[in-house]
């Protein structure tokens, strides 16, 4: 029997502590957040479980929280890792968040830093950690390394997410807008040419055709994990590839775009008619927040969606024998309206949270037992089939197309 805490119970922290709730290994859960009614909320509804009120900016507030505990989940934002993992490793608990890198200390440089220092530290006690465990990063890496795993070399991986749902009442966001215009406006990464490249926001702009869209969709490079991650494992585990890229599509990526041209996320403060004033500050006082409750989503829904459509692509090209191969592979997921009806969550809320769920839940099924640090493309065959027959259960499903050339 496993004790786990959940700190940060929002949308994913919460999806996580439902689908583990009846799980018969599970002796408690600990419903951690700084906000005490969120966390008694959803403590309330859960059958073996508590909450706690938790300032998680301290090491010690987390290690009392998480007394006793044997795996600790974070969803918290990327500036509380280091805290939380360095809690997990006091407490003797492995360890699960949704994504690894800490801005503040780079993007790259945070990533070399788990990779080793931080990878060894689990090692050492026996425990697991497992960075990145969402759809993107997460599941997308997942299926990445399986498609890599049926080719000889394999010279490209691309990632592309378009989320098309337009509603009549004005939603730019489904989740943080803070959060949101902050990686909107933050320096894009991809591998290229066997290098890790950084560049501009929004660059290099595409036009691309994904199955089931009867016409092109706007694409931009987006920050990302998947192509720093996959680069510096480009050996090790992806069979040499020379080229990653994320790229993202969408009304919000559009308006985000127009917003930072005019210099309107920019957190320099400017005088304006003898007030000064952070662009950005302005923007996110008049940008209406993301729907959190059952209640308000479903009043997006009732006054009526325009357009619900989306695509979640990744794309694997390399060489098999003498054969060019490209394999795409689309992730099937409920829309909007779907996820809604099955559990009061968002499409982004569901997908995310629940491909989470599945992550953690693999360690409490010992289905991945290997210490140290790891990203989801790094999972063995096993551990890689476990979440996708889980992942299956809950609608979420993959469909692969393969394309055969003579070189």
């Amino acid at each position: 029997m496993k004790k786990i805490i959940i700190v940060g119970v929002g949308a994913q922290g919460s999806t996580i502590a439902k689908r583990l709730d009846d799980h018969p290994a599970v002796a408690e859960i600990i419903c951690a957040d700084y906000d005490i009614e969120a966390a008694e909320k959803l403590s309330g509804s859960l059958n073996r479980s508590r909450a706690v009120q938790l300032d998680a900016g301290e090491v010690n507030n987390v290690i009392q929280a998480a007394r006793g505990c044997d795996l600790v989940v974070n969803g918290l934002p990327l500036e509380y890792n280091l805290i939380i993992m360095e809690a997990a490793l006091a407490l003797n608990a492995s360890y699960v968040d949704l994504a690894g890198p800490m801005e503040k200390i780079g993007f790259v440089e945070s990533y070399r830093l788990i990779f080793s220092e931080w990878h060894e530290k689990f090692k050492a006690k026996g425990l697991t950690a497992l960075v990145g465990c969402g759809s993107s990063p997460g599941l997308a890496n997942l299926i990445a390394r399986e498609s890599v795993d049926k080719l000889d070399s394999c010279d490209h991986i691309g990632i592309y997410v378009y989320e098309g749902v337009w509603a009549r009442r004005f939603t730019p966001f489904w989740w943080s807008p803070e959060v949101a215009f902050g990686d909107m406006a933050f320096k894009t990464f991809r591998f290229e040419n066997s290098n890790i490249i950084v560049d501009e926001p929004f660059s290099r702009p595409v036009m691309m055709k994904f199955r089931g869209i009867d016409r092109q969709i706007y694409l931009v490079d987006h920050e990302h994990d998947e192509p720093v991650t996959m680069g510096l494992l480009a050996d090790k585990v992806l069979k040499g590839v020379k080229n990653v890229e994320f790229k993202y599509g969408g009304p919000q990526v559009e308006l985000s775009e127009s917003l930072y041209k005019m210099g309107l996320l920019s957190k320099e403060p400017m005088t304006v008619n003898g007030t000064e004033i952070a662009p950005l500050d302005l923007v996110l006082q008049l940008c209406p927040p993301a729907p959190k409750f059952p209640d308000e989503i479903k009043a997006i829904i009732d006054e009526g969606l325009l357009l619900e459509e989306g695509a979640f692509l990744v794309r694997v090209e390399g060489d098999k024998g003498d054969q060019s191969v490209r394999i795409d592979c689309y992730v099937n997921a409920p829309g909007l309206v779907e996820a809604f009806e099955k559990s009061e969550l968002s499409h982004e809320a569901y997908l995310t949270g629940q491909s989470a769920a599945v992550f953690v839940k693999m360690l409490v099924d010992d289905a991945f037992t290997e210490s140290g640090l790891f990203v989801p493309e790094q999972l063995p065959a096993d551990a890689r089939q476990y979440c996708f027959q889980e992942l299956a259960e809950l609608d979420i499903t993959v469909d692969e197309i393969v394309e055969k050339r003579i070189a």
